[in-house]
């Protein structure tokens, strides 16, 4: 199984840079064109799971997961928004700090706890999860001012062999921040309905191993299907109003990109199944990845601050994961 978490890494950081470099910093529809790569892609497995996978999906099945496919959606194309404006390096880790937003929900909604109910019931908090989510929000907290308080003349230098440069500006580090509180927000939701789903399918006789695996399939057909609607929309958009033509090296590193978040978010859904908890924190680990991807392709370089902001909100990450937030 971890052999699975780790090409579920290497895709979702594949993902990353493949987008990352097909996103021109001039090109203001980008992130549309990322989005219908990703639609595109998505929607052709959905087509393959309910063809050939014989996956049960409904009309009402997407319905019912909208909510969720909204916020993940939403988050994702602001990402590839804030491609444009920030390292990579920087809004990778950042995107990967929404389980400690996800944990701050549950708490809030849920009074969650430090003790055990009476029945004696899994504590959903301990304290390795508080300290994971303290040192991502200290980490994420600490990128912020860093970026923004960095000399003019610092950045420059620092910027001087990588391919592309950036100004600092709030907007650039909003923008991760933003798919981060987007992102928990839709793991929040997709919780609570997979839950539902689950009991339903209970109710009508599956057993729960069985019911659990049905639903990660629907849900996650139900999602794809989504993207690949919203993919439609985009390339409406883009190819029909926008009169764009494409580009077939930058449109194909998107694709990339899309083929690398597909393939990757249907190796993360085996490892989920599976409840392999140390095949989370191999996944987290893929914003450094991305990191490693960003040195490597876009010879980007950041100050030993950032380094140690992003070291704390890393360490946070994997604790999350090994702890199964």
């Amino acid at each position: 199984m971890w052999i699975i978490a780790v090409i579920a890494m290497l895709c979702w950081s594949g993902s990353d840079i493949f987008s990352k470099i097909g996103s021109k910093q001039e090109d203001k529809l980008s992130h549309y064109k990322v989005g219908v790569a990703v639609g595109l892609v998505m929607g052709a497995h959905a087509i393959y799971e309910v063809v050939v996978g014989g996956v049960p999906i409904t009309f009402s099945d997407i319905i019912t997961y909208l909510p969720a496919s909204f916020f993940y959606i939403v988050s994702m194309v602001v990402g590839y928004l804030g491609l444009r404006y920030i390292e990579l390096s920087v809004s990778s880790p950042i995107c990967n700090g929404s389980g400690a937003v996800t944990a701050i929900l549950c708490m809030l909604v849920f009074g969650v706890t430090f003790n055990p109910d009476a029945d004696g019931n899994q504590v959903f908090l301990n304290a390795p999860i508080i300290a994971g989510i303290a040192c991502i929000v200290i980490g994420i907290i600490a990128l912020g001012f860093i970026d923004n308080m960095e000399d003019d003349d610092l950045r420059a230098k620092r910027q001087m062999t990588a391919y592309r440069k950036y100004t600092k500006s709030f907007w650039a580090i909003s923008l991760p921040v933003l798919y981060c509180i987007l992102d928990s927000c839709g793991t929040f939701v997709d919780t609570l309905i997979a839950d539902n789903y689950v009991g339903k399918l209970i109710e009508m006789g599956q057993s729960e191993a069985v019911a659990e695996t049905l639903a990660g399939d629907v849900l996650n057909t139900a999602y794809e299907f989504t993207w690949l609607a919203v993919a439609i929309v985009f390339a409406i958009y883009v190819f029909a109003v926008k009169k764009e033509k494409v580009d077939k090296k930058s449109d194909g590193t998107k694709l990339l990109g899309g083929i690398c978040e597909a393939v990757g978010q249907v190796f993360y859904m085996m490892v989920i199944v599976a409840g392999y908890v140390p095949g989370y924190v191999i996944i987290s680990a893929y914003c450094a990845v991305s990191m490693i991807w960003g040195r490597i392709f876009l010879k980007e370089k950041l100050s030993a601050k950032h380094y140690i902001a992003l070291a704390i909100a890393f360490a946070g990450i994997l604790i999350l994961g090994f702890y199964d937030v």
